[in-house]
Parts: C-alpha cells; sequence; structure tokens
C-alpha cells in the first residue's frame, strides 16, 4: 500500500521517520476502525435490548408482584412441582378465588365506612345505618335478651323460660316464615321459570338442619353430633332464662323431633320433583295449613288453591305432616319450643356475643367430629357487609361498580373475551375428531352467545343509590332492624320475581367471583368482582390477562359450547373422544396427591377436560395477540419471559389447599388442576426448559383440543 493511501506526509522528514508516520498512521486508522466496531456494537445491543419486553412498574403491577412473590416458593423446581412454585409457601395455600371475594369485601367496607351525607331516607343512608348499627357491639351488648325476648313474646311464648300463651301452630308456623325468614319442618323458596312467560313457581324441599347430618355416618358420629347439638339448645335456653331441668327436657324433645325428621329424609338421587296444587298437597299433608302460610310468605304474589308448586320430596311431607299432627294433639309446648330454638338459632348471627360463642362453639366440634379443619369465627366487618350486601345489594351493587368497575376496564374485559372468542372459532375449525355439521353447530352456538360483563344495566341508572326502602324501619334495636331487612327483602324478590321479562337475572352480585354459563337464556356473565387484581386489570402485562381471566373465559365457551356432555356433539368420533378423555383419566391417576385427599378421577373428568382445552384456548388468544401487537410487558423481580408468565398467571387462578378439597366438587384437587392442563401442553415444557420425563414434560401428551 502506498504512502499516498495514508494520507500526505510532512515535508523535511528523513526515510526512516517517514516509515515510522506511516505505522504510526496505520495503527491509528486500525484503532478508529476498531472504536466503530464497539460503537456499532454496543448500539446494536442498546436497539435489540430495548425490543425486548419491558417490565411493569407501575402501582397496580408493583402489588402483583408482591402478590405472587408472596404465594409461591421459586426455590421450587417448576418442572417437578409448578403447583408449589405457584401457589404453596411456608405458611401453606392461599385459596386465590376466596382472596380475591374477601378483597372485595374490603371495599364494600371501605364504602360502607366513608364519612359522607347521604339524603334522608334514602337507600344510601338506610344501608350505611344498618351497617352502622350492626358493627355497634357495644348496643347489642347493652339490649341483651331483651330484643329476643319480645320476638318470643309475639309468637306466644313458651314454658321453658315463662308464660306460654296458646297460639294456633299455623299461626305460629305462618308468623315464622313470613316475618323471622325462619322454616323448622320444609323450605319454601320462588324461583323464576327460565323460559317463556317467565313466571315465578313455588318450591317446596326438604328443611335444612343445623346439623350436618348425612345418612351415611356412623352410627357412634351420629349419636356424638347429637349430644354436641343437645348442648348447645340447652346453652340457648339458659341464655334466656330457662331453669337447668325444664331446658334439659324441653331441648331433648326438640332433638327427638329433628331426628324423625331426618329419618323421613331421602337421598336426593331417590327424589323425584312432582308439580302439585296447593289443595293437592293440603290433602297428602294436612297438618300444614298450606295456602294460609305460602300467601303470608310470598305476598303480594296472588295465590289460590290451584297454584301450582314444584314439590321435591312428597313422602317426606306426607310423614312430615303426620309427625305434626300427633305433637298437635299431645305434645303443643314441645312442638312450640322447638319451633323456638330453631329460630333462636337462625338469628344468632344477630344477637349478643353469648349466643354467636355458643354457636361458634357447636361448629368447630362438628367439624372435629367429621375430621375436618376448624372454620375461624371471621371478624364482625365482614358479617355484617355480608348482611348489607344481601338487603340493600342494588344500592351496593352501584357503589361498588362505580368504584371499581371504570369504563376502561369493562372495555378491556370486552376486547379480552373477544381474542378468546376468536381463538376458539378458529381451533373448532380444526378438532380430528369434528364433522363439517358438528362444526357448524358449534360455530352457530359460540357466535350466537350473549355476554354480560361487570352489572346488570340497572346498576349505571342513578337513582338506584337515592331510591329508598320504605319497608326498612330504622327500629330501636338492631334486632329489630336486622328483622325488618329480612321482611323488606323478601318482598323485594317476590315483587322481583312477579316482573316478568326474557332479560338474563345475574345469579352473582357485582362483587361476585364466579363467572358461570346460563343455558336457559345461552348466556356467559362474568361479575365485576371477577375482574379486579390480582386476576385482571387494563395496566396488566397481556399474558397476566390472557393466562388469568382469558383462561376462565375460555372454560365458560367450553362450557356453552356443550361438546363433552352427553349428546351435545352428535357428529363427532365419539369413540376417538373417549379414547382421549381415557387418556386424561390415565394422566390423572398416575400424579400423587396429599393423604386424605378424596376425590372420583372419573367424577371429574369433564371439567379436566374443559380445563385443558381453556388453557389451550387462551394461549392460542394470547400468541395471536403478540402477532398482531408487538411490544409486551413482564413483571419485574419474577425473572420469567412473557410467556412463562403467562403459565404462571394461569396456575395462580387455581391456588387452592388441596387439603381443603370438597369431594363433592366437580373440579379435581388442585395440583392436579394445576399440573394436569400444563403438563399435556408442549409449550409449557419448552418455555420453562423441562427435561423430557420431568412431571411437568411427561413422555405422552393428551391431544383433545
Amino acid at each position: 500500500m502506498g504512502p499516498s493511501q495514508e494520507g500526505p506526509l510532512p515535508e523535511g522528514l528523513s526515510p526512516a521517520g517517514k516509515r515510522r508516520w506511516a505505522i504510526a498512521g496505520r495503527a491509528l486508522m486500525t484503532l478508529l476502525l476498531l472504536g466503530l466496531m464497539v460503537t456499532s456494537a454496543v448500539l446494536l445491543v442498546y436497539v435489540f435490548g430495548s425490543c425486548g419486553p419491558r417490565h411493569c412498574d407501575n402501582p397496580v403491577c408493583q402489588d402483583l408482584v408482591a402478590q405472587y412473590l408472596a404465594s409461591g416458593n421459586t426455590s421450587v423446581d417448576p418442572c417437578s412441582d409448578f403447583f408449589s412454585f405457584t401457589c404453596r409457601n411456608t405458611q401453606g395455600t392461599r385459596d386465590s378465588v376466596q382472596a380475591l371475594l374477601e378483597e372485595n369485601k374490603n371495599w364494600l367496607r371501605r364504602i360502607l365506612e366513608t364519612q359522607s351525607p347521604w339524603p334522608p331516607g334514602s337507600s344510601k343512608e338506610k344501608a350505611f345505618q344498618f351497617y352502622s348499627s350492626c358493627m355497634d357491639t357495644e348496643a347489642i351488648e347493652a339490649a341483651g335478651t331483651g330484643p329476643l325476648r319480645q320476638v318470643i313474646d309475639e309468637l306466644g311464648g313458651w314454658q321453658i323460660s315463662g308464660n306460654w300463651t296458646f297460639m294456633d301452630f299455623n299461626r305460629t308456623l305462618t308468623l315464622l316464615m313470613s316475618q323471622y325468614g325462619h322454616f323448622p319442618f320444609f323450605r319454601a323458596s320462588l324461583r323464576t321459570r327460565h323460559s317463556p312467560p317467565y313466571t315465578p313457581v313455588i318450591e317446596i324441599d326438604q328443611p335444612k338442619f343445623d346439623v350436618p347430618l348425612k345418612q351415611e355416618q356412623e352410627q357412634k358420629i351420629y349419636a356424638q353430633m347429637v349430644r354436641e347439638y343437645l348442648t348447645y339448645l340447652n346453652q340457648l335456653g339458659t341464655l334466656l332464662g330457662g331453669s337447668p331441668d325444664k331446658v334439659q327436657e324441653h331441648a331433648g324433645i326438640s332433638i327427638s323431633i329433628t331426628s324423625r325428621l331426618f329419618q323421613f329424609l331421602r337421598p336426593l338421587e331417590q327424589q323425584q320433583e312432582r308439580v302439585v296444587t296447593i289443595a293437592q298437597l293440603q290433602e297428602i299433608a294436612p297438618a300444614i295449613d298450606w295456602l294460609s302460610c305460602l300467601q303470608a310468605t310470598f305476598s303480594p304474589m296472588p295465590l289460590s288453591p290451584s297454584q301450582p308448586l314444584m314439590v321435591h320430596d312428597l313422602e317426606y311431607l306426607r310423614n312430615m305432616s303426620q309427625l305434626v299432627g300427633s305433637l298437635q294433639l299431645r305434645h303443643r309446648e314441645f312442638l312450640q319450643s322447638h319451633m323456638i330454638l330453631g329460630l333462636v338459632a337462625t338469628l344468632s348471627p344477630a344477637l349478643d356475643s353469648k349466643f354467636q360463642a355458643a354457636r361458634q362453639e357447636l361448629n368447630e366440634k362438628l367439624m372435629q367430629l367429621m375430621k375436618q379443619l376448624p372454620v375461624p369465627l371471621p371478624p364482625r366487618w365482614i358479617k355484617c357487609v355480608e348482611d348489607t350486601s344481601t338487603f340493600f345489594q342494588p344500592t351496593l351493587a352501584a357503589l361498588f361498580v362505580r368504584e371499581t368497575f371504570s369504563l376502561q376496564t369493562r372495555r378491556a374485559a370486552l376486547a379480552l373475551f373477544s381474542d378468546i372468542r376468536e381463538a376458539w372459532l378458529d381451533r373448532i375449525q380444526r378438532l380430528p375428531w369434528m364433522s363439517e355439521g358438528a362444526r357448524k353447530e358449534a360455530t352457530d352456538r359460540v357466535t350466537q352467545l350473549q355476554v354480560k360483563m361487570g352489572a346488570p344495566e340497572w346498576v349505571q341508572e342513578p337513582e338506584v343509590i337515592t331510591q329508598g326502602y320504605p319497608e326498612v324501619q330504622l327500629g330501636t334495636s338492631f334486632l329489630q332492624l336486622f328483622l325488618s331487612c329480612v321482611r323488606a327483602h323478601r318482598a323485594r324478590t317476590v315483587r322481583s320475581s312477579l316482573q316478568r321479562s326474557p332479560q338474563h337475572s345475574w345469579h352473582q352480585p357485582p362483587w361476585g367471583v364466579n363467572a358461570y354459563y346460563s343455558a336457559s337464556d345461552h348466556t356467559v356473565v362474568f361479575p365485576a368482582g371477577l375482574l379486579q387484581p390480582p386476576f385482571f386489570h387494563p395496566s396488566y402485562p397481556r399474558a397476566v390477562n390472557f393466562g388469568a381471566t382469558g383462561s376462565i373465559m375460555a372454560n365458560k365457551l367450553l362450557h356453552a359450547s356443550r361438546l363433552l356432555i352427553p349428546g351435545g356433539c352428535p357428529g363427532c368420533d365419539a369413540h376417538g373422544l373417549q379414547e382421549m378423555l381415557q387418556c386424561l383419566a390415565r394422566h390423572s391417576t398416575a400424579r400423587s396427591l396429599p393423604p386424605e385427599t378424596s376425590f372420583s378421577h372419573w367424577h371429574t373428568l369433564q371439567e379436566d377436560a374443559m380445563d385443558l382445552g381453556a388453557l389451550a384456548i387462551a394461549l392460542q388468544a394470547y400468541n395471536q395477540k403478540l402477532l398482531q401487537h408487538r411490544g409486551e410487558t413482564t413483571l419485574p423481580q419474577l425473572d420469567l419471559s412473557p410467556r412463562q408468565l403467562f403459565f404462571r398467571s394461569y396456575g395462580q387462578v387455581m391456588c387452592k389447599d388441596p387439603e381443603r378439597h370438597d369431594p363433592q366438587d366437580h373440579h379435581s384437587p388442585t395440583p392436579l388442576r394445576v399440573h394436569g392442563p400444563l403438563s399435556n401442553t408442549p409449550a409449557f415444557a419448552r418455555y420453562f426448559h423441562c427435561p423430557q420425563g420431568t412431571l411437568m414434560n411427561p413422555s405422552s401428551h393428551c391431544q383433545l383440543w
């Protein structure tokens, strides 16, 4: 390379100097090129690094990180135990859905404890006054048994602790049912028909017993339960001033009546629903004045002897009537005591602490006998919030939605559901076990499905908060106020049932956390209480919303498609479908569970299949969203990629203590609900780098969806 290519040389240099200058020039050029290369590399790292997922660092994401870190155990290998990795820390396993419900109740508590003016006589005033009275335990304790004694006197008194004025049995029963919400011998409730003409129907069913008796219980355990309940009834009578001997006698007869009624019960599978008129039921069970009792209970609903009733166990009612009739002839005073003791037990949450302590002691002993973990007595505010939300649901619904469910949240939830639905429609076209006719039918069902998000439309009406509750009277004691609310609530329920409407009737209040599918009007419902942190927020990374709430939405879509119910997919390959379900059953039985966890693999198989399908649909929808809209975010401190965060969020909503699993639950115990779908999803093993043969990356997968 000639010197001219290096640039002009300074004049007056010797040949050796010229050579040294040329070498220095070449070295300088080399350093310049190296600097350019390093700068370019740094720039490329910055550019490509900035294209990766950014951390979501807003307050709601910071709260979510704290919850995720507190709930699981990141020291556990996710490939060997993803349930513990996600759900189980040193303190045990927290129920994610129950925790969300408690947070929603906390929202209601904050609303009810806000000191703000309200219009006199308005629904808001009465709701806030009820909550305040419920929380005023000093006033409740000071009142003692006085308000309850007044109620007993209105019912004619009893021999246990005072004079008994004989009243007609059916008059007392009518008062108990209509004024106090107590049903000692049978249950009567109102249900609206789910098809035209949407008229209400009265259902007559077996009573609820304070002791959780079951037909299959051992005689020894049954006897112990009876003894504990007898002790409880003795406590009630003593608290109301009865002498020990008389209380013991009347409590013993009451236990005997309960035992006889229990013997008349038939298991649910042996019951047969029948429609009979009031007049026909009067002939079958003549000890009850059915028309008078039901007319007073369901006023202002007009009734007549020709009114049809839905009866669940006619034989029980026949035997119950014979027992009541014989007691009226020989032991009217004991029949009266039995009804009043049951009423006192029903009203115990509205009474002073001595009654509540007796009830809690009974519950704890019964749990021990059934070898179940005792349920601690919840804080007073929870019971007060629950009662206020029951009696003043329209008012609190409007206030809750105003505080927690913005228009932005609703739009984001609807957009998420739309993405999930599109993914399911696309997947239907590729399921190998479906015929073309079955695909079209399933597609039509999905496209015709109605979706309700957040709360009923009437919640947004301004007058909901200001309208009054004329039936609610602010009495001199909390018990009087409580009973006034019981009567007002029943009257509103009846009036609402009499208003025939094709509109969907919500089965969940806005603060509820259970999404559901209503087959009668082909509608899926997602209450505002479910669409809350940590399950959903518009500012969350998309991986969280699709993994948590998206999988719930997909699950309800699968229920609405009705493909797995008997006869739900007549054009499908039944043999191939059954083989894939058997594959799921084999995978389920191969996994270990905590000792004493009782459930049936086949009983839960359909729900297991729904869980697997919901995960597949939600993951597909999330992947499609990433293709359409780049720029995903993730959560700091968790060291999870977006798709790992998707799976973590899916598992998070399943968290529940497996030791508290209800054998009657249609779902598998939580570890199986987490591990089953994820281990049958190859993408999980790929993104978590699980070696072949680990729990979460088995040698074979069940390809159902």
